[in-house]
């Protein structure tokens, strides 16, 4: 049983919290089906990041595609190489090859969740008792029921969970049914309990159930075709290509089974999914790009402003010649003076020109006779 389960609490906050966001949405907004569209919208909003971070994966996997099918051929004969290799080229662009699944697969926690909180009868139940959600569908399933004779024999109104002429808390099943009921999965005094509930009469009110079911099935089917038009070919495992068919195909099944709550958020969510693939996937990232991040990636980080005048200096001194050399002594001239003023030490006078000695003068040349 779930209540065995170590995270059940977790689990049962998680729900808790969901119903409290709902009743809060219906307080502003008292239409049941607005309520579930705000909802949606709220959660993709939420998850909005990882789903640009997952499409933006796929794009680049459909950019590197050419270097992968390089890879390939050349390690041909070399499955553990090409493994390797392939491996390598996904770190270097960050891209993953199921990223075409995700965004879909990612969406099975939520959906199972929002089960949990529109379907009713539920235990516990997750909407708070002082919300005004909470009054309308206690008149259509009272909770608890103590005894039999204690449960209504006619439906209740459903005025406050009917939208575009759907009572959401019934399926395409129940639908257009006068004798709809709702079974209960407790049993009191030895028999299961079942409510009446309001989900038409004629086979008319069946039409809104039946539309959106189709279009549960219709907007997930085009939401994968979208995908896999966008993926690289080969990116998909055959496996994945199976079950990216049956995945329409098995919420159409669950659209006629579920509430039509649950159907209208799974239709909205996949609307929302649609859009915004279509926007992204019109700005695609080229080769030059991904190059041009991974590079970037690769660069030191930037230095300070003190630091880059520092090194501008730096460069600016060895442009001129390199550093600058300190004066060193000068040589002591003939006679052992120093070299430049001609005198002796002990302050003798120098000599003048012409006069005989070691002196620095030089003699005048005397004409040959």
């Amino acid at each position: 049983m779930i209540a065995s389960v170590p995270w059940s609490p977790l689990w049962q906050g998680l729900l808790d919290g969901l119903g409290v966001v709902v009743a809060k949405i219906y307080d502003l907004i008292p239409n049941y089906g607005v309520t579930i569209i705000l909802l949606t919208v709220v959660i993709r909003v939420v998850l909005l990041p990882l789903g640009i971070k997952q499409i933006r994966s796929m794009q680049s996997m459909q950019v590197i595609q050419p270097k992968l099918k390089a890879i390939q051929t050349k390690y041909k004969g070399n499955r553990e190489k090409q493994q390797e290799e392939i491996m390598k080229l996904y770190r270097e662009h960050g891209v993953s090859p199921f990223s075409g699944c995700w965004p879909v697969l990612l969406q099975f926690p939520i959906l199972i969740a929002m089960y949990s909180v529109v379907r009713h009868p539920q235990h516990p139940v997750h909407i708070p008792e002082s919300s005004k959600l909470y009054a309308v569908i206690q008149q259509q399933i009272p909770q608890p029921i103590t005894s039999i004779s204690a449960l209504p024999t006619t439906p209740g109104p459903s005025s406050g969970t009917q939208f575009l002429g759907m009572n959401l808390l019934c399926s395409a099943k129940e639908a257009g049914n006068p004798n709809a009921t709702l079974a209960d999965n407790r049993q009191v005094d030895g028999k299961q309990i079942v409510y009446h509930v309001n989900c038409g009469s004629s086979a008319a009110n069946r039409v809104p159930y039946y539309l959106f079911a189709l279009l549960m099935l219709g907007t997930t089917w085009f939401q994968q075709q979208q995908m896999q038009k966008a993926s690289p070919p080969g990116a998909a495992s055959q496996q994945q290509q199976a079950m990216l068919k049956v995945m329409p195909i098995m919420f159409g099944v669950f659209g006629f089974f579920f509430p039509a709550g649950l159907v209208l958020y799974w239709t909205t969510s996949n609307a929302w999914q649609i859009g915004q693939q279509y926007f992204m996937l019109k700005n695609r990232p080229t080769a030059e790009s991904l190059a041009a991040k991974a590079n970037s990636a690769d660069k030191p980080a930037k230095r300070g402003f003190l630091a880059s005048l520092s090194e501008r200096a730096e460069e600016e001194r060895k442009r001129r010649g390199g550093t600058v050399r300190k004066p060193q002594p000068k040589k002591p001239g003939p006679g052992g003076g120093p070299g430049s003023s001609g005198s002796k030490p002990g302050g003798g006078a120098p000599k003048k020109p012409g006069s005989g000695g070691g002196g620095g003068g030089s003699r005048k040349k005397r004409p040959k006779r």
